[in-house]
């Protein structure tokens, strides 16, 4: 079914609503409705996603994307977008207008503001402060299933099948993963999913969201600040300087009894997510082939070393 026919027949739109696909990433359809002169988003999930690789997903994660939100509205106020309703495959929320820049596009152009990285570190410590070892919320979210499609599988035990000596690594650093119950994980904690408009950072596409370990998300950030300082090597002291505000946000966000266990974990994590953003099934789309080979070479010597690194040893070992 068409999904204006889906909406038109769970009474969500007149007959006259105009759909409009908007840009977003490859696991959904997102449509800006405009009906009865007002507009909202409406978003599904895809059992196929866009992506070269063969890549399906159950589409029952939009009712974690949308659980998601509903759980740290409270605790983020408009860093969440306010939701509208919950369909049948969909859900909706509010459309938020002209203004906003993609934090991603913004960084690709240079513009490497750190008040953003703090927001982003504040942002990301609140949910995982809030939600640590909270079993109403564990419950909620045990969709490990769709964490090892999305996340384990696709970048990181596909990428140990390409890189054979690193492959026990990979599946061992997945299988502890998989294993770990703390705190609430977004899944998907990158600069696309992060829109920006003095004073407001908004945070989207929860669909991955998993009770799990919250260093995914930290490395999951940090490794897309590494790779693109990787790619605009003119700008890798503002990068640093983004990637150290983004930490101090989340440790005095998250607490400082709390924060060094899971950046351990998350430093070591970021090496690993870096090789799978060139050969697992979602590759950084900018990276040159150069890039690439640098990426495959430093990972490769750096895991070798087994210690995990501070964001100042990271671009030591990364540029020096």
């Amino acid at each position: 079914m068409e999904f204006k026919e889906k909406l038109l027949q769970a009474k969500e739109i007149s007959a006259h609503a105009i759909l409009t696909p908007l840009t977003g990433g490859v696991s959904s359809d997102i449509f800006l409705v405009e009906d009865q002169g007002k507009k909202w988003v409406a978003k599904r999930a895809l059992e196929k996603l866009k992506v070269a690789a063969d890549w399906h997903a159950d589409i029952s994660r939009y009712l974690s994307e949308y659980q998601y939100m509903k759980t740290v509205r409270p605790w983020i106020g408009e860093s969440i977008p306010e939701l509208r309703s919950l369909g049948d495959g969909y859900f909706t929320m509010e459309y938020l207008g002209e203004g906003f820049l993609n934090w991603k596009q913004e960084m690709l152009r240079g513009h490497l503001d750190s008040i953003w990285g703090s927001r982003a570190g504040t942002m990301m410590g609140t949910i995982h402060q809030k939600s640590w070892n909270n079993p109403a919320v564990q419950k909620e979210f045990e969709t490990t299933e769709n964490f090892e499609a999305l996340r384990l599988e696709s970048y990181l035990r596909h990428t140990g099948k390409i890189h054979p000596t690193l492959q026990t690594q990979f599946e061992t650093e997945a299988d502890r993963i998989k294993s770990t119950r703390i705190a609430l994980v977004h899944g998907d904690f990158s600069p696309k999913n992060i829109l920006i408009q003095e004073p407001r950072i908004l945070l989207l596409d929860c669909e991955v969201a998993w009770y799990g370990d919250p260093a995914f998300d930290v490395a999951f950030l940090t490794n897309h600040l590494i790779l693109k300082a990787i790619h605009l090597s003119q700008h890798r002291k503002e990068f640093l300087t983004l990637l150290l505000a983004f930490w101090k946000g989340y440790e005095t966000a998250l607490g400082a009894e709390r924060f060094p266990e899971v950046a351990t974990r998350a430093q070591r994590l970021q090496w690993m997510l870096l090789l799978a953003r060139v050969d697992g099934k979602s590759p950084a789309e900018y990276l040159t082939e150069d890039s690439k080979k640098f990426i495959r070479n430093k990972v490769s010597e750096n895991l070798k070393l087994n210690f995990s690194p501070t964001p100042q040893e990271t671009f030591h070992l990364l540029f020096s």
